[in-house]
């Protein structure tokens, strides 16, 4: 288990569609994470909107803020990307929530050091997107390629990217991934990892889990094409397409699949990571969602959800439950939950957020950490608490990748009223 949490951050959070969000550089043996400050927070509102770096010296334990950008807005949907480039030094990227047309990247001066930054570059969408504005960064390097490619949200509010042949100096309008009529908000939600060579996996949504039942598919893209998991190319070339529908990727959940006597539905994508030609996924979805059913905690229709765990072993998708969920962690948002995270270096190990004992099956006071490990590919878990007895929500935790010697959990702790406005400080868990 890591051990006790150390304080990185007393004002920030982090959305959950961005990545990588914290990395470790174990060039310099510091641990990165980004993050947005909010207005009630720590500093007020002179500080609401920032940008922001923590990094903590895994040799000494101090740790750093570093502001990316001063008041950009207050919306944990902004935090940065964040990801080494071969000569060492950091890229990071950011977006507003839909409210501007920019995709933004700063580039840290010296090579393993995030205490200085270069100018703001930005990519102007204004007319690709047709001024709906963009959401979103996720940034993957494929050194086969010499090519680092940046997912985002954009036209149509479908999954699009920007790619730089430069390491993130400069960017060019990609193409993109997925299309179809919009329904709703946005369409598909998509959670991305890299083998940093050659292959991109992804697992995406139809559309908002509260305008779609959603199920959930699986592809990948190399060689310029989007492959199902069975290898079979769905779309051709990926650079500079107009999009293909995901429905024609491999599906991994299946809205209406009932599991346990229970009716799973409205899927939502939380977290993937693969290893070798493994991958693993988990999910949060509904349970016996029944409309118009109130409960006093939420006030809108779902008082039940559920975490689900998918596993690839390269040549077949199986999916377990993992753990109750809870009732929504926000009364405006049916869907939003504790959500969970896999070790980048230990596929067979998650972590997770809920309001329920996942060892007991009782109810807590607040949202806590549990670590659950599995021997059998997720058939069953055997779990521990990371936290207990907390007087506030422990949320959103994430294992940090880069160095497989060094165990990171991070989660930001407190309250939470939107995604704008949260009282919130961040953590990590760390052991060697």
């Amino acid at each position: 288990m890591p051990n006790a949490p150390v304080l990185l951050n007393d004002n920030g959070a982090w959305c959950w569609f961005q990545d990588e969000r914290a990395l470790i550089d174990p060039a310099n043996n510091t641990l990165l994470v980004g993050s947005v400050a909010a207005p009630e927070g720590a500093g007020g509102p002179v500080r609401g909107g920032n940008i922001e770096v923590a990094v903590l010296d895994l040799s000494t334990g101090e740790a750093t803020v570093h502001v990316l950008h001063e008041q950009l807005e207050s919306d944990d949907h902004n935090a940065p990307a964040l990801l080494i480039r071969p000569d060492g030094r950091y890229v990071a990227m950011y977006a507003k929530h839909k409210t501007d047309n920019f995709s933004r990247w700063r580039i840290s001066v010296r090579p393993h050091d995030a205490s200085e930054w270069g100018p703001e570059g930005t990519f102007d969408w204004t007319e690709l997107a047709a001024g709906r504005g963009v959401t979103y960064s996720n940034l993957h390097r494929l050194s086969s390629e010499g090519r680092t490619y940046n997912f985002v949200r954009a036209i149509n509010d479908d999954p699009t990217l920007i790619v730089s042949d430069d390491d993130g100096t400069s960017w060019g309008y990609g193409g993109k991934l997925f299309t179809r009529p919009k329904i709703g908000y946005v369409n598909g939600y998509t959670r991305y990892c890299s083998n940093g060579t050659d292959r991109i996996d992804l697992i995406t949504t139809d559309h908002h889990p509260r305008d779609f039942n959603n199920s959930i598919y699986h592809g990948y893209v190399q060689g310029d094409a989007l492959h199902d998991a069975d290898g079979r190319v769905v779309g051709k070339p990926v650079i500079g397409s107009a999009g293909v529908s995901q429905a024609g990727l491999t599906t991994i959940f299946k809205a209406g699949t009932e599991m346990n006597g229970d009716v799973l539905t409205h899927g939502w994508t939380a977290d993937l990571r693969g290893q070798g030609t493994q991958v693993a996924a988990v999910l949060t979805c509904r349970a016996n969602d029944v409309s118009g059913v109130i409960t006093q905690r939420q006030q809108l229709d779902v008082d039940d959800h559920r975490l689900l765990y998918a596993r690839f072993d390269g040549a077949s998708w199986s999916l377990h439950p993992l753990a109750v969920a809870g009732a929504a962690l926000l009364p405006h948002e049916q869907d939003y939950t504790g959500l969970g995270a896999i070790n980048p270096h230990d596929l067979d190990q998650v972590y997770i957020s809920t309001p329920v004992d996942p060892r007991s099956g009782e109810p807590t006071d607040h949202h806590e950490i549990y670590s659950g490990r599995t021997s059998n590919a997720g058939a069953t878990w055997a779990w521990e608490a990371v936290t207990e007895g907390s007087d506030v929500d422990n949320l959103r935790p994430m294992v940090v990748p880069g160095d497989p010697g060094v165990h990171a959990v991070c989660w930001f702790r407190g309250s939470m009223s939107s995604s704008q406005a949260y009282v919130a400080e961040i953590v990590a868990a760390i052991s060697t």
